[in-house]
């Protein structure tokens, strides 16, 4: 069939609007009764225009539109194809007429009754399309079960008109939205899809009260998140119910699946705006590559397999110790992208002979090596393993790269890297120095990026607090005054490749991570998300700084300084003078001895390539 049945019958009812309309120019021009003088033309306008208008409608795509989502776009393509059609009309009319002068008793078509017939086509036509987004509109007066919750939409923007959409195309089911609150004075008073405009953020705690709101909905995705925390503050006061909407660009991403309002998450509190990188622009780097990602199973390595994916590499190879994670993100990966090549590999980065044999089994062009011991107290209590793990475990990762002349290789640092005071941090800072060291005589380009905490991680503060609370308390933090940067996970998987983009070999890429948070106002903020109230339904404990730990990070040494990127958020530390004898020295001995190295031997071997680091030997942790 050359149109469709839907295509059809919307040509035939607008025919007769058409004739319709022409019927009734003519009838209004004349009052009432068309002269038997201009029974012709009235005949020539309604054939005439009847074809004419409906070549003209296709053309402008009046047939394969959803009028229901009707806008702004669709009338003008109205007006603009009643113009043109009626234009062609009074043309077709009046040169008939000069073509026929000599033979008939032919009168042109009054001018007056060419305005009424544009006239009447708009309003019907367009009457006819409006009809289906007009009842649409209706249903937010219609009585709908189910919907005695009263919401209030904090931010009468695009997004206060997705989210008031979104509860409509519920049918109501999960709240009806009583009112906008804004900031903007100008916006006050106003209605938005005939919902009033009731107040400021300071009117919420009014507003809530005297319309028995149930629930706010924040739809502010642009907003810092110190607006968005002072916003959860007032509505908690309130003892509301809290959602959120959130950036259009999570919803396309795909970070938002299911709909587009969800719960506050402590995520949306950060006292910063999200880094947003531009992937398309920074990842093509991958596309058609093998790479590499250690660590797979883990929060960020699972999240850059995720991100890469997205970018069609020619071979992905998953690289982890535990076989349960691998295998995890592996089914997610195949059944997210049939498309891709999967390889997993299950090995330990300490085994270098089995690195070197998966590194000349794929031969990839990108590493990301995210596989790490990362826990602080338990590397305070296993320092012989953060050695062979963190330092070697790189060196093995590295080196094979090297062998096989990977393109580039990334590898994860930490802010626990500068100024070292735990081992942990002492051997990521070591790692750091290595590749940088391996960088100088080779074709590959190694960098490393360093960041602070992941919210939401395994071993994050997230996580553990969550469980505290679920367990009745007490939320367990170790100092009132512990300050730490944070990111979240897809924020970090985005950095590292973006590094991997801007890296020309040697760099150490430092994410601008706005101000640090306290610990115990993360705590407070996750408990109040909760639907309790701190020290009153949950207690906070303070517990004392564990061995190694900081009250506060660095993300630069004094020496070090920064120098930046064409990213606005992101720099590059400048390199120090590294002492490579005494790396490799370092590595040989791990090597040599690594298990059997004794808690101050360890510290003592970190101190020849970071002389600031402990100046008096840590005693010995007891076991919990």
């Amino acid at each position: 069939m050359l149109f469709r049945k839907r295509t059809l019958v919307l040509m035939l009812i607008d025919a007769m609007l058409i004739n319709l309309a022409a019927f009734g120019s003519f009838y209004l021009r004349f009052e009432g009764g068309i002269p038997l003088d201009y029974y012709q033309t009235y005949y020539h306008t309604a054939v005439g225009g009847t074809i004419l208008y409906l070549v003209v409608f296709y053309v402008f795509g009046l047939y394969n539109r959803l009028w229901q989502y009707a806008s702004t776009g669709e009338l003008l393509s109205i007006l603009y194809a009643v113009t043109v059609g009626t234009g062609g009309t009074v043309a077709v009319v009046y040169f008939y007429g000069l073509s026929n002068a000599d033979t008939l008793s032919y009168i042109r078509m009054p001018h007056t009754a060419a305005v009424l017939l544009w006239l009447a086509m708009v309003f019907l036509i367009g009457g006819s399309r409006f009809i289906w987004r007009i009842l649409q509109e209706n249903a937010f007066d219609r009585h709908v079960p189910g919907s005695q919750k009263q919401v209030l939409i904090v931010g009468a923007g695009d997004a206060g008109v997705l989210a008031a959409r979104e509860l409509k195309n519920r049918n109501y089911r999960d709240g009806r939205p009583i009112g906008f609150i804004d900031d903007n004075r100008s916006k006050q008073k106003l209605q938005l899809l005939g919902i009033p405009v009731l107040g400021t953020r300071m009117d919420i705690a009014r507003v809530v009260k005297g319309h028995n709101i149930d629930e706010v909905i924040i739809a502010m995705p642009s907003a810092s998140g110190e607006s968005v925390r002072e916003i959860v503050q007032i509505c908690e006061k309130s003892g509301v119910e809290l959602k959120i909407m959130p950036g259009v660009y999570d919803i396309i991403s795909g970070d938002i699946n299911v709909n587009p309002i969800r719960q506050v998450q402590v995520e949306d509190l950060l006292g910063r705006d999200p880094v947003s990188v531009d992937l398309e622009e920074v990842a093509g780097y991958v596309a058609g590559e093998t790479v590499f990602i250690t660590g797979a199973g883990g929060s960020i390595g699972s999240e850059i397999c995720r991100q890469i994916a997205r970018f069609n590499p020619g071979k992905l190879v998953l690289l982890g110790h535990g076989e349960n994670s691998i295998f995890d993100i592996e089914q997610e990966l195949r059944s997210e992208h049939p498309g891709i090549d999967f390889i997993t590999e299950i090995l330990d980065i300490k085994d270098r002979e089995k690195v070197f044999l998966i590194f000349n089994r794929h031969k990839p062009g990108v590493v990301f090596h995210a596989a790490a011991h990362k826990h602080v107290p338990l590397m305070e209590r296993n320092p012989e393993e953060a050695l062979k793990n963190n330092v070697v475990g790189t060196q093995n990762l590295a080196e094979a790269a090297d062998s096989v002349r990977v393109k580039t290789f990334v590898s994860i640092s930490t802010d626990k890297a500068v100024n070292p005071t735990s081992v942990m941090g002492a051997t990521k800072r070591t790692a750091e120095m290595l590749i940088q060291s391996l960088d100088l005589r080779s074709q590959t380009k190694f960098v490393a990026v360093r960041f602070g905490n992941v919210l939401g991680s395994r071993g994050s503060v997230i996580p553990t607090f969550k469980r505290q609370i679920a367990q009745g308390g007490p939320v367990t933090v170790t100092h009132p005054d512990m300050v730490r940067y944070f990111m979240t996970i897809p924020e970090a998987a985005q950095l590292v490749i973006q590094a991997g983009a801007m890296g020309r070999g040697g760099e150490i890429f430092i994410l601008d991570m706005g101000k640090p948070v306290k610990i115990v106002d993360l705590a407070k903020d996750l408990i109040r998300l909760s639907g309790f109230e701190p020290d009153v339904d949950i207690k906070i404990q303070f517990t004392g700084i564990r061995p190694g730990e900081k009250l506060y990070e660095e993300l630069l040494t004094a020496e070090e300084g920064v120098t930046s990127t064409k990213h606005s958020r992101i720099f590059v530390a400048k390199p120090n003078g590294i002492d490579i004898e005494r790396l490799e020295e370092l590595t040989h001995i791990v090597r040599e001895r690594g298990s059997f190295l004794t808690r101050d031997e360890v510290i003592e071997l970190l101190q020849t390539v970071i002389p600031a680091f402990r100046k008096k030997v840590i005693k010995e942790v007891v076991n919990h």
